[in-house]
This record gives structure tokens, C-alpha cells and sequence, in this order.
């Protein structure tokens, strides 16, 4: 048995932009805020690096010591609880603080690089600010502020950043100030303690090297968000183009729908005898030309029907709770004569629940997927519908399985594009449009729905809808 998840998300971030100009352009709240929760993240990572660094001081702190590493003060560990203190404030700011001009995703990325620099500050004072790499990760700070922010906000990040490691080789420099000291790499593994003269030489070499960095990564940044700019404005004239060619299809397709009716009534009309009589053969003739119209008819009722799914799709519509059994009961009524007509019969065992969406979609998603099954099942067969509730996470399954052709595994991923055959369909039905499951897809996607495909050759299929957030009636209700 082959088996496929299908999932449509309409609500799919995209990395769009704020601002108008150029120079102001920076990323939307909605992507600050993904990459807020990110950096919580790593975070809560370093943390974690430090607790073990304590843990390590103090069952092996011999084994440090010949390595060349002193025993530290307690900055590591206040470090760590300053960092562990903002993590937790970020969290509560973002999910149980309401947005406002105080607290917005660019005032607590802002927050971030503030607290960030001033706790990499200490660590590169107690580590040293010329015996080891530790300045180089202040161009880190720079790098993304230049991705958060504009250019101008992201030149106050590389000039707070400078100035911070300038006030650091100061103070450990004694030029201006003294500042008790605590070096990580142990004197003998060091370099002797810098000259003055050699500290403004660090200092200004370190600070011309930040605003190299903001420069060139700002420059960067400024020609990527511009052509992502273009990128959206080259996708949002593809999608008016796609909308205005829906719209002419849909034109073209109702136009045709008109003659074509006419055609068959005029057949009919002459079938019943009321044109004369009519030899055998022209009848004949007459009943192939009324069931290809009828195909033709039915393709043209589904591309209508497919292009104002499209168009719910963009127009998100009033989403309400529906009654599940109630909708397949009703798509069940409605396609009992076909399923009849081939002794095929229809199983029912549905636990009832209601679920968030758009009612005439639900039930066109649910009478195509039903008709599927029915279409390509074998006479005297049988299809079961089984709904089943997981109160555990609050969703359900509706699965309508038959026991007909099956679907070969290759062109189980293709199912639901539009427009297309399998030739193991093709051979059990000659009238199909494609579209069917086309309608299946769109509705799933404009009701964040899944679906989940298993099929075997001979065997059968099974369609599952997966729908979350679901209600469960009270018994008795």
C-alpha cells in the first residue's frame, strides 16, 4: 500500500518587507517574531554552555588549571542569570503582553542587542579583549542588526558596539580608570599586560573593522531586500494575471454552457418524437452526441465550480462551525442514486463533531472524494465512511474508503493536479474531467484542511480528511 500526506496552507509566511523607502526598509513583525523566538532559543543554548562551564569549574577544577584556565569569579554566573532573566521576560512580553508602541517585535529585538552587548561586554572584560577571539563576536550583533533593522538604525547598533569595546580595552588598560580583572587564559599561556599605546592601536583597529562589517553587510542587505522587493511586485503582477485569466476562463466556460444546453434540449426534443419520426440509426447518433454533451456539460459545470473555489480561495469567506454528519449524510442522499444504479453500497459509521469552515466547500470537498470512490469501485462493491474523534489533541478523521481500481504509487503524488489522468482511470472511466480531486485540493486549502491518501492497485483507496480544532456535541444535545 502506498501512502501520501497532502497538506495546503494559505496562511504560508513569505519574507516581506516594512517601509517605504530604501534606506527605511526592514523586515515585518510577523518575521521579527519568528527570529525573536529563535535567538530565545539559542539563548537558552548558550545558557546552557555556561551552566555546564560551572559544573565542569567545580567537580574538574585541577584539570582546568593545567589547561591554562583560572578559576573564575561569579560573572559566569551572573551571566547566566541576567540571560536566563531577559529569556523569560522576552517570552512573557510576546505571548501573555498585548502589543503596543512599548512593546512591539522591533523594540524587543532592540532590547535583545542591548542586553546581548552589554553581557558579551563582561565576557570579553573577564576573558580577555586581546588574548582571545572573544571581540569578534560583537560582529555577529552588527551583522544582524543590519538584517533587522535599516541601515540607519543598524549604524547605531555598530556604533553602541564600538564604543562598548572601546570602554572595555580602557578599563582593562588602566588609562583612564581601574577595573578589577579576572582573566580567563592563565598570564603564562598569555600574552604580558598591553601598553597603552598598543591599546589604542587594538582599539582603533577593532572599531574600524566594526564599521567595515556594518557597511558592507548593510550594502548586502540593501540590494537583497531590493530585489525581493521586485521579486514581490513581479509575483503580485503573476498573481493579477492568473486572476484576470480565471476570470476569462470562467467567462468562456459559462458562455459555452448556454449553446450547450440548447444543443441537448433540441436533441431530447427530437428523441421524443416531437420533430417526426426518426429512424433508429439518427437516434442512435443522436444518444452519442447527447452523452458526449452530457460529458462535456458536467466538464464545464466542474471548471465553474473550480474557478469560484479559487476565487473563495482569495476571498477568504465567513468560516462557521459545521455539523460533519450532516454534511456527509446530505452528500451521501445525493449520490445514492448512482451508487445504486451499480448495487454498490454506502457503510456509515460516523462519530459526529463540528468543525471551523466554509459550509458549501466542506461539502463539495466531501461529495467529490465520496463520487471518486463510487466512480472507481466495481459493481456489487461496497464503500465504508468512518469518522473517528481524537479528543486527545482535539481532531478528527473522516475516511471514505472503496475497494476498486487503485491508484499505482507513481501517480499517487499527481491525484489532485488539475486536468490529470492515470491511465488505470482512464480505462475504468472514459468521461472523467480531472478536476474532481482539483476541487478537493482547493477546498482542502482554503479550510486548512490535510489529506491523507493510501492506495494499492486492486485493492482500493482511502482518502482521510484530517480537520483540528474540532467541537464535540454534548451527548443528548
Amino acid at each position: 500500500m502506498a501512502t501520501a500526506d497532502f497538506s495546503w496552507n494559505t496562511s504560508t509566511q513569505k519574507f516581506t518587507l516594512a517601509g517605504g523607502k530604501e534606506s527605511g526598509q526592514k523586515l515585518s513583525d510577523e518575521i521579527l517574531i519568528d527570529n525573536i523566538r529563535w535567538f530565545i532559543i539559542f539563548r537558552w543554548a548558550v545558557i546552557g554552555v555556561l551552566v555546564l562551564f560551572q559544573v565542569v569549574a567545580l567537580i574538574a577544577s585541577d584539570t582546568l588549571t593545567q589547561l591554562g584556565i583560572r578559576e573564575q569569579q561569579h560573572w559566569p554566573l551572573a551571566i547566566t542569570a541576567i540571560l536566563s532573566a531577559a529569556n523569560f521576560a522576552y517570552i512573557y512580553a510576546l505571548d501573555f503582553c498585548q502589543p503596543s508602541k512599548y512593546n512591539s517585535p522591533s523594540i524587543i529585538i532592540w532590547v535583545q542587542i542591548i542586553v546581548d552587548l552589554l553581557c558579551l561586554s563582561i565576557v570579553v572584560h573577564y576573558v580577555g579583549s586581546t588574548a582571545t577571539p572573544a571581540p569578534f563576536f560583537y560582529i555577529l550583533h552588527i551583522a544582524l542588526s543590519c538584517i533587522f533593522f535599516s541601515a540607519l538604525e543598524s549604524l547605531f547598533v555598530a556604533i553602541i558596539v564600538s564604543a562598548m569595546y572601546s570602554i572595555v580595552l580602557l578599563a582593562e588598560s588602566e588609562m583612564f580608570f581601574q577595573v578589577s580583572q579576572s582573566v580567563l587564559i592563565d598570564p603564562y599561556f598569555s600574552s604580558e599586560s598591553l601598553h597603552k599605546g598598543r591599546v589604542l592601536v587594538w582599539m582603533i583597529a577593532l572599531d574600524t573593522l566594526f564599521l567595515i562589517v556594518w557597511y558592507v553587510v548593510s550594502r548586502l542587505t540593501l540590494v537583497i531586500r531590493k530585489h525581493e522587493q521586485y521579486l514581490r511586485e513581479a509575483y503580485e503582477q503573476i498573481n493579477q494575471a492568473q486572476v484576470a485569466k480565471d476570470q476569462y476562463a470562467m467567462l468562456m466556460t459559462h458562455q459555452l454552457k448556454a449553446p450547450l444546453d440548447a444543443i441537448r434540449s433540441k436533441i431530447n426534443l427530437i428523441k421524443g418524437g416531437y420533430c417526426g419520426q426518426v429512424p433508429r440509426e439518427i437516434e442512435e447518433v443522436l444518444t452519442r452526441i447527447d452523452r458526449r454533451g452530457h460529458s462535456m456539460s458536467n466538464l464545464i459545470l466542474d471548471v465553474l465550480r473550480l474557478e469560484r473555489l479559487k476565487t473563495a480561495g482569495r476571498n477568504t469567506g465567513a468560516m462557521e462551525y459545521i455539523d460533519i454528519s450532516e454534511t456527509i449524510h446530505k452528500c451521501v442522499d445525493k449520490l445514492e442514486p448512482v451508487a445504486k444504479a451499480r448495487n454498490i453500497e454506502i457503510k456509515l459509521s460516523i462519530q459526529n463533531f463540528f468543525s471551523c469552515g466554509i459550509p458549501d466547500q466542506i461539502e463539495i470537498m466531501l461529495e467529490n472524494i465520496i463520487a471518486n470512490a463510487i466512480t472507481y469501485s466495481h459493481d456489487n462493491a461496497a464503500i465504508d465512511i468512518v469518522s473517528i474523534v481524537e479528543s486527545s489533541d482535539n481532531s478528527a478523521i473522516v475516511t471514505i474508503t472503496d475497494y476498486g481500481i487503485g491508484i499505482e504509487e507513481k501517480d499517487l503524488p499527481n491525484i489532485f493536479d488539475e486536468y490529470f489522468y492515470s491511465p488505470r482511470a482512464v480505462m475504468h472511466n472514459q468521461s472523467s474531467s480531472g478536476i474532481g480531486l482539483s476541487l478537493v485540493k482547493i477546498a482542502a486549502g482554503n479550510n486548512h484542511l490535510q489529506l491523507k491518501v493510501t492506495s494499492a492497485p486492486g485493492l482500493g483507496t482511502a482518502f482521510s480528511v484530517i480537520f483540528s480544532n474540532i467541537r464535540v456535541p454534548k451527548e443528548g444535545s
